[in-house]
């Protein structure tokens, strides 16, 4: 038994440089998921459903361009960054990261100009629109590849920095546009670009990328490597927004704007509040975890961990979203807006496996064989594409919400059955046990508060929470007591 409690605190001592990088990003990603709460009711209440729809469906347009051209750089360069820090070849690496996301951009304007017909007939956007997106991408390409490059960097507070100011002003300045212009949801589009542009700057000098860039020829070995793990990022990202994104325009061809408008509230008040809170962890651990795996340390019983306190987190908030889904969409969303909250338990627990499968995957990252994770998410995406046309078509909106969870279960499950060698997942089941009856006091007070309700649903929540961690915690005190005395 010793040898398992000195485990333990092995475990402990490795995990608190993560839990300190935790701290540091933690302000930015709560101030996110604040950001992200306002949006929706700030939003809804100045927009009409068909508005607050376009504006739903640009962001898919833009996410999946994105995908395509600019994500899967930064998140390769991130990758890499060690590996050419060890041989102090940073100028070079940065070199080639800018020139290959430069000229990823030229080639998406190119293909978007001579296949512009196609474009507008598969987004069902008008050219204008399409256009704004276009050159809205040039800086949230820029910002994506910075923030990948303070990560690697692992300065957590420089990041925090941006990440609220770039919050507050695309906020600000969406509502000023708004309210003094009739662009309608192009309007939060326009913001955007205002507060990401100004962002991008400030993040070139917390980076330092002008002390370290140069114009070089770029290596080949450095981009063939770019490419071998990037390429299947993108494939698999585009197969991840075929899963969560591509409903909006299956349910716009069938219903219209308004009905997508709908989606856009709950998904608002599901993956983009939920996963800004949840990725306070992968945030911090990933650049740390790709170290000491660099470093030829064993990293499973760390990610291990890492999914116990996910899940910590994350089912208490999960069950409570489900459970409180009409006055969670009363609270954020204008009263328009209440027939979101039919598909909010779907969207809500369909986030729940999107967030584990961030653990079960790290095995792919590690191993540069990202093809696997593509494959995954490539059958997934496929399941999700054939889900949702006819569960949308015959079910309407509740159609995406069944065709988001389903989906989703199946890519979190083939991760775990397909595993590598040395890298399998460690499942905590020790962990899920205790989280498991922390729920039986949590059901009673519930089941309490639906036979007697005499306090706000707000109240409700935050009770229920109190009194799933203390369960929780003592549950875990009892067990730490037992193989003490065991000892």
């Amino acid at each position: 038994m010793s040898s398992s409690i000195q485990s333990e605190k092995e475990i402990n001592e490795t995990l608190k440089p993560i839990f300190k990088d935790m701290a540091k990003y933690a302000p930015s990603k709560l101030f996110g998921l604040l950001g992200n709460a306002l949006i929706v009711p700030v939003y809804t209440n100045l927009l009409s459903r068909e508005q607050y729809g376009i504006y739903t469906v640009s962001l898919a347009v833009l996410s999946f361009l994105c995908i395509l051209f600019s994500d899967w750089v930064g998140l390769s360069g991130l990758r890499f960054f060690r590996q050419h820090q060890i041989k102090l070849e940073i100028p070079k690496y940065l070199s080639t990261l800018v020139m290959l996301l430069a000229s990823n951009i030229m080639t998406m304007f190119i293909l978007a100009f001579l296949f512009k017909g196609y474009f507008y007939s598969f987004f069902k956007i008008p050219p204008k629109i399409f256009f704004i997106i276009l050159i809205l991408i040039i800086p949230v390409a820029i910002r994506a590849l910075l923030f990948q490059i303070l990560r690697a960097q692992i300065k957590p507070s420089a990041f925090t920095v941006s990440t609220i100011a770039n919050q507050i002003m695309t906020i600000v300045f969406s509502v000023l546009i708004i309210k003094y212009t009739n662009f309608g949801g192009v309007s939060i589009l326009l913001g955007m670009f205002v507060s990401i542009t100004i962002i991008d700057i400030v993040l070139m000098f917390q980076s330092n990328i002008f002390e370290y860039f140069e114009f070089v020829k770029p290596k080949f070995d450095t981009l063939q490597s770019l490419f071998i793990y990037g390429i299947p990022i993108a494939v698999a990202s585009i197969s991840m927004w075929s899963i969560n994104q591509s409903n909006r325009f299956i349910l716009g061809h069938f219903s219209g704007f308004e009905d997508v408008g709908l989606v856009g509230v709950a998904y608002g008040l599901s993956s983009p509040l939920l996963m800004t809170f949840f990725s306070i962890i992968t945030v911090a651990a990933f650049p740390r975890i790709i170290n000491m795996f660099e470093d030829k340390k064993d990293v499973r019983p760390i990610i291990s961990k890492l999914t116990a306190y996910y899940l910590l987190v994350a089912l208490p908030l999960v069950v409570i979203m489900v459970l409180y889904s009409v006055q969670i969409v009363d609270i954020f969303a204008h009263s328009s807006f209440i027939r979101a909250s039919v598909i909010l338990p779907y969207l809500t627990a369909s986030v729940l496996f999107m967030g584990l499968a961030d653990y079960t995957t790290m095995q792919y990252h590690l191993a540069n064989k990202m093809y696997i994770n593509t494959i995954i998410k490539v059958f997934a995406g496929l399941v999700g594409l054939v889900l949702y046309y006819f569960l949308i078509k015959y079910y309407g909106i509740i159609g995406v919400g069944i065709a988001a969870l389903i989906t989703n279960f199946v890519y979190f499950a083939l991760s775990v059955v397909i595993t590598v060698d040395g890298l399998k997942w460690q499942v905590p089941w020790g962990n899920i046990a205790k989280l498991t009856l922390a729920f039986i006091p949590f059901g009673l007070v519930w089941g309490l508060f639906q036979k007697f309700s005499f306090i706000h649903p707000v109240f409700e929540m935050l009770i229920l929470l109190v009194v799933y961690y203390a369960a929780y915690f003592v549950i875990s005190f009892i067990r730490v007591r037992n193989l003490t005395n065991n000892q």
